[in-house]
């Protein structure tokens, strides 16, 4: 009885007196700021054998975070960090500073409506590593395999949160992984006896969905917002037949239509950022003497950090971060990075038509949200309209809300349609590729709409929320 009670009591010391892993808890982030929400770093191994193992951030709710559900956020890329992008540059708690070395709040981060999970996914991307190099060579079905492993490891960490709701999100590429994980998720459930995923929504951000459709739209969105002339616009949208949508192999267009494309990307130049056509651009090499030459906070530029990306680089590359984090247990011989230099990602997995897993994911009662900042020209939300439309005339759905403004705090917000209940298109205005990193308050709105279930405001009235 004695040592049955001993063995006991080691189990909850490892644990936690509520479940969590004690050895990942992080007890303060450099710079950061005291808080009422607990963090979590580590790893959970996906091939032991290989040594394979992918870094994970997770952050409680802030307040009520028993009862709040689970979110799992993916960057794209592919191999992009979706620490390095959803944690710390759009809707996690913290944002680096302008010294590079402190953080300040977030205060539109998702946390405020449920507890966050954000993973460098594949391994080769952050601190996510293995031990066999032939793993860097990976593919969309390797990296949804991977991520289902991780998510059965993670939740013995966590197995408070096996009985919890869980929503899957991401941005750009993610658009392959989040439908391609749900798929996964839900053949796990078909022949599991035991633990089954509480999937209760996908909401994907500018998502990559079909990418001779999505291709297409940028050049229209140049030529719709007045970056690309008319001569070349229309030489584009007849050489390479945009409007019949047709483009094929990526790999595989005239020779005429690749002179036109770059035509039209010279026009647009350098000094345009193409996931943000309004936004300035920052310049890495002033920044980056700014980080190693002062100690004190700079301000970079008003409104939106435009060199938060190189701010965040310097941050995660301090020892004492990776220390606090849990992360870069092995001293991996590169810096941090926000993509990946190692991956041999497959880059024909980027044409597969990813419409019929929403069709599947759709067909299992799960809502599907796909939302757009209007200013991104990298997949536009030309393109996603498109085949959001295309996908509800395949299921035969009718249009349950027209497509119509949305508001928040009294202005428009962006717009919105609603088809068969179970899809919803939404663009938000003045929004990036990113949308919470542009527009916090209007993604943070849509992000608490859509766990809860609700559609967005279509009044001006204040938000409930």
């Amino acid at each position: 009885m004695g040592l049955w009670f001993c063995g006991f009591f080691l189990v909850l010391l490892a644990l936690g007196v509520d479940g969590y892993p004690n050895e990942d808890l992080v007890s303060m982030l450099p710079g950061q700021t005291k808080v009422d929400f607990r963090q979590f770093g580590g790893y959970v191994d996906v091939d032991k054998k290989a040594g394979r193992s992918l870094f994970y951030y997770f952050v409680e709710a802030d307040g009520d975070a028993d009862k709040k559900p689970l979110t799992l956020w993916l960057n794209g890329g592919p191999g992009c960090s979706s620490i390095g992008g959803g944690a710390f540059t759009a809707l996690g708690p913290f944002f680096p500073r302008g010294d590079g070395r402190s953080l300040q709040r977030n205060p539109k981060s998702w946390n405020k409506a449920s507890n966050l999970l954000f993973v460098e996914s594949p391994a080769g991307v952050g601190w996510s590593y293995s031990n066999r190099t032939s793993d860097y060579t990976c593919d969309d079905a390797s990296t949804a395999n991977d991520m289902h492993e991780f998510l059965m490891g993670w939740f013995e960490k966590f197995p408070e949160f096996k009985s919890r709701d869980l929503f899957l999100s991401g941005e750009s590429y993610a658009g392959h992984y989040i439908p391609q994980l749900a798929i996964a998720l839900l053949n796990h459930n078909k022949y599991s006896t035991g633990f089954k995923f509480k999937i209760k929504g996908v909401a994907i951000g500018n998502p990559l969905l079909k990418a001779d459709t999505d291709f297409a739209a940028s050049f229209e969105f140049y030529w719709s917002h007045g970056m690309i002339s008319d001569e070349i616009g229309l030489a584009i949208m007849k050489e390479c037949d945009i409007n019949d949508h047709i483009f094929g192999s990526l790999y595989n267009v005239s020779q005429e239509c690749f002179k036109l494309i770059s035509d039209a990307n010279q026009v647009v130049g350098d000094y345009i950022n193409s996931y943000d056509v309004i936004l300035d651009v920052c310049y890495p090499s002033i920044v980056e003497q700014e980080l190693r030459l002062r100690k004190i906070a700079t301000k970079v530029s008003i409104g939106v950090d435009v060199c938060m990306t190189y701010e965040r680089s310097f941050y995660f590359n301090l020892p004492e971060v990776q220390h606090a984090l849990h992360a870069n247990r092995t001293n991996l011989p590169h810096r941090w990075t926000m993509c990946s230099e190692l991956l041999d990602y497959n880059p024909t997995d980027a044409e597969i038509n990813i419409l019929p897993l929403l069709k599947t994911i759709i067909q299992h009662g799960i809502p599907v949200w796909v939302f757009s900042g209007d200013q991104d020209s990298v997949v536009p939300l030309l393109g996603s309209r498109t085949l959001v439309r295309e996908l509800a005339r395949d299921l035969k759905f009718k249009v349950t809300v027209t497509y119509s403004a949305w508001f928040h705090k009294g202005q428009v917000a962006g717009w919105a349609t609603e088809y068969g209940n179970l899809l919803t298109f939404a663009t938000v205005r003045g929004a990036a590729h990113m949308v919470p990193y542009s527009q916090p308050g209007r993604a943070l709105l849509l992000f608490k709409s859509f766990i809860s279930g609700r559609r967005l405001p279509n009044t001006t009235y204040p938000s409930i929320y």
